[in-house]
């Protein structure tokens, strides 16, 4: 089925918004909806109080980071906030964005009103950029209760929370457009887990070899870890310019490919 091509013009965030709405009509937000994304904090806030406050405990001295000295706490909490992000906006970018691009047919039905491949993207993008921004409020709450960051700086990690989300959000939904089966999500989750471990969540990257430094330094999930690190902690300016530049990149990135992946598909 060929995508419908989008009128320019003032209508496009009305067909943008009329995406949104029907996703927020097809969520039951009942006991259950809630129960699921606190189900989906456990693992990042696991990670926190047993790793971070459990073997942190046990750790006597402070971690160095961008020259200032914080407790091992306070270092490992914005990496699992960044973790949070992440799950939260595959969640819908990958999971759920496969099912209704494979399986339920749901864009296909959609693309036979006047809305377009690029609208329906760009609004199931905000719709998984608003779930994980309810994850990492929540996880900013968590930190603020636990005294891991300033509150001031807590309230300027928000905005890179939802940087973080629309980055990963639009490469995951690249990513999927590449999915073949169900079968496929073992791969997914795979590298997912491999990126928490070893991209700076829990311990700095300069304990690598400088080789294997380097490579990290080039994975997504680092820059997302040291932006809201050093917007928790207080890092340097310019570094936090290039992390951002690095996730906008992401996101043209993503889209691009999602919106090129997604008209073939439907065209099919």
């Amino acid at each position: 089925m060929a995508a419908t091509t989008t009128a320019p013009g003032r209508h496009v965030a009305g067909r943008v918004l009329s995406v949104l709405e029907r996703n927020v009509r097809a969520t039951r937000f009942g006991p259950s909806y809630w129960v699921m994304v606190v189900a989906g904090l456990f693992e990042p806030l696991f990670y926190l109080f047993t790793i971070g406050a459990g073997i942190g405990a046990l750790i006597n001295r402070s971690v160095s980071y961008a020259g200032l000295s914080v407790t091992y706490p306070e270092y490992v909490a914005p990496g699992t906030l960044a973790v949070s992000t992440v799950s939260g906006v595959f969640g819908v970018s990958v999971y759920s964005f496969y099912n209704k691009l494979r399986h339920a047919r749901v864009f296909e039905v959609i693309l036979t009103s006047p809305v377009g491949s690029f609208e329906v993207i760009l609004g199931e993008l905000i719709w998984a950029v608003a779930r994980s921004g309810l994850f990492g409020a929540l996880f900013l709450g968590v930190m603020a209760a636990l005294d891991l960051a300033a509150p001031l700086r807590l309230v300027l990690a928000f905005p890179a929370v939802l940087l973080v989300g629309t980055a990963f959000g639009a490469v995951g939904m690249a990513i999927t457009t590449y999915v073949r089966g169900w079968q496929d999500f073992d791969v997914v989750t795979m590298v997912q887990t491999g990126l928490m471990l070893f991209s700076g969540t829990f311990f700095p990257v300069t304990q690598y070899p400088a080789v294997v430094t380097a490579l990290v330094e080039a994975l997504p999930l680092y820059h997302a870890i040291e932006l809201l690190r050093g917007l928790a902690l207080g890092g340097s300016g310019l570094a936090l310019c290039g992390h951002v530049g690095y996730l906008v990149v992401m996101l043209l990135a993503g889209l691009s490919v999602t919106r090129r992946r997604m008209d073939r598909h439907l065209r099919a």
